[in-house]
């Protein structure tokens, strides 16, 4: 039978951050990971599994477990860094695009201004132009009121 895949398959059987994105942590903050804990599995988002995993370290401390909490607090701290690797690619990201954006508008500006410049060195040919046509239109205009004034 064959398999049919759809969006909602996983290539490699699911698993952590490195599977199909060669190694590099999703930038979606949205991204479900499944971690596979000291004694536990766990699903979430990088923020929720950090929270668990420091939640489940204090009550194992609290119980007087030192090796299950400082193995808790290992993960906790290995998704505390996903988050900054996260947040780090967020703000370049936005970095990048508001230096995107105004080159966008310097380009427009540039553009805008060249566009005047054109405009300007334009004017007076177009000025020179139209000239002729205004001394047309007063010349056609005396000519009229020459033939109105000889018929009366």
């Amino acid at each position: 039978m064959k398999r049919m895949r759809n969006r909602h398959h996983r290539s490699g059987g699911g698993g952590g951050a490195s599977r199909g994105n060669n190694g590099q942590i999703p930038l979606n903050r949205n991204h479900v990971f499944e971690s596979n804990g000291p004694d536990l599995r766990i699903r979430g988002t990088a923020q929720q599994l950090f929270e668990k995993y420091l939640q489940l370290g204090r009550d194992a401390t609290g119980t007087g477990d030192r090796v299950q909490a400082e193995a808790y607090f290992q993960h906790a701290e290995h998704y505390f860094r996903m988050l900054n690797a996260m947040n780090q690619a967020a703000q370049a990201a936005q970095q990048e695009r508001a230096e995107r954006q105004r080159n966008y508008e310097q380009t427009r500006q540039e553009r805008r201004e060249r566009q005047e410049h054109e405009d300007e060195a334009a004017a007076p040919a177009l000025a020179s132009e139209r000239r002729p046509s205004e001394r047309r239109r007063r010349a056609e205009k005396r000519d009229e009121e020459a033939e109105q004034d000889s018929e009366d």
